[in-house]
């Protein structure tokens, strides 16, 4: 068998073990530029040259490099619709708490428009206006903006349900009070905050409700599946995300009738350059609709983690809180009264590790994986117990397993 492993693929074999692959629908792979530029032709409310006005000062969101996201796609096809000159556009990359990006990836993520590009930087936001109380602070040049517009992957998302729309840029391009606020155990502990879900999702509505003051006016996302990209949308942002979250749980949605040993779970580039994004993996499939594991059973994801557990603000945080715990049962309960943004991963980490052990895989830097209370190995093979009855899930960030 072969599973993703960075921008290659691993091979393992499980000769001992009883193996069921799962494969979701998939849907059938589209040209990302067509597809943008069909869904700006016909978007979701008014055009975007009808909202644009010759002398605005336009801000872009865009993706960094934790998303699969075809930004210089999607800039183009918007660009081609701004009736404003190139000077009056600049390009955010919506960071939320990550790394910078570095001059090499801007030019690999944005192209010929990688000179029109700036990362954001938390610590140098504006109020914009309120949402429960909690200050809605944005970048500056998006503040300043008379016009701001984003582009976004919609794919499953452990808290938002999808991610997507105005999430690039009220968390993107955001300070730490949203963050704090919506990724608190507080908010996440509600009802309807859920992978897969964005009807009813108090989560999903307070990014959209934070969107109404912060932008973006008009978006243009993808949604992708195994296959690749399935679909673009484009207009306004709630209209986009239920237009594309539905397209995505049809391609995506897999039944799964029994319970098993292991899961083995493929993530790949860009995912697994670090530990926290990898996590996602774990979180998805024990803390989703449907956890296909016994009591006890064990996840195993192959990982490069060449940046170890990650390098922003947000995944050093997630180490710190990993790192220092003594159990996972431990650190949860601490963790229910509060914590920092950009620990919350620590937080859902640590909740599924109460139940079920991690096990990551062809990893570079193995120690980062035991520092975190979960276990290294050199292969696959040697992660799952012969005689064990075990699901492979290919793409496991791309996959909804369901009853």
């Amino acid at each position: 068998m072969e599973l993703p492993l960075g921008s290659g693929t691993v091979e393992f074999d499980l000769p001992e073990c009883d193996v069921t692959v799962c494969t979701p629908p998939g849907g059938e792979a589209v040209d990302p530029r067509e597809a943008a530029e069909g869904a700006m032709a016909d978007p979701h409310g008014p055009a975007l040259a009808d909202l644009t006005n010759p002398d605005d000062d336009v801000a872009i969101v865009v993706t960094d490099v934790t998303r699969a996201t075809p930004d210089d796609v999607l800039l183009d096809a918007l660009l081609a619709e701004l009736p404003v000159p190139r000077e009056q556009i600049t390009v955010v990359v919506g960071l939320g708490l990550h790394r910078p990006m570095t001059d090499a990836e801007l030019r690999a993520g944005l192209g010929e428009h990688a000179d029109l590009a700036v990362n954001h930087d938390p610590a140098e936001t504006v109020r914009v206006g309120d949402v429960d109380g909690c200050p809605v602070e944005v970048n500056e040049r998006v503040a300043d903006a008379d016009l701001v517009v984003s582009t976004g992957m919609v794919e499953p998302h452990q808290y938002a349900g999808f991610s997507g729309g105005a999430k690039t840029v009220v968390v993107g391009a955001g300070s730490e009070s949203l963050i704090r606020y919506t990724h608190g155990p507080e908010m996440l502990s509600r009802e309807g905050v859920r992978l897969g879900r964005v009807a009813d999702n108090p989560f999903r509505e307070t990014l959209d409700r934070a969107g109404d003051l912060a932008g973006p006016d008009f978006c243009c996302n993808v949604t992708k599946g195994p296959s690749g990209i399935l679909a673009a949308s484009a207009g306004r942002p709630r209209q986009v995300v239920a237009d594309l979250a539905e397209r995505a749980k049809a391609a995506l949605s897999v039944s799964v009738d029994r319970e098993y040993d292991a899961v083995v779970a493929g993530v790949g580039a860009p995912k697994d350059a670090n530990l926290y994004q990898t996590t996602r993996a774990a979180t998805y499939l024990v803390l989703g609709d449907r956890n296909p594991l016994r009591p006890g059973g064990r996840v195993v994801i192959p990982a490069l983690l060449p940046e170890g557990a990650g390098e922003g603000k947000g995944e050093k945080r997630f180490y710190d809180r990993l790192s220092t715990a003594t159990s996972a049962s431990e650190l949860y309960e601490e963790m229910r009264s509060g914590y920092e943004p950009g620990a919350q991963r620590a937080f859902v980490v640590a909740r599924a590790l109460r139940e079920h052990p991690v096990y990551v895989t062809n990893s570079r830097l193995p120690s980062v994986v035991e520092d975190c209370l979960m276990h290294a190995r050199p292969s696959v093979g040697d992660a799952v117990e012969p005689g064990s009855d075990v699901l492979v899930v290919p793409d496991a960030l791309n996959t909804l397993l369901v009853d």
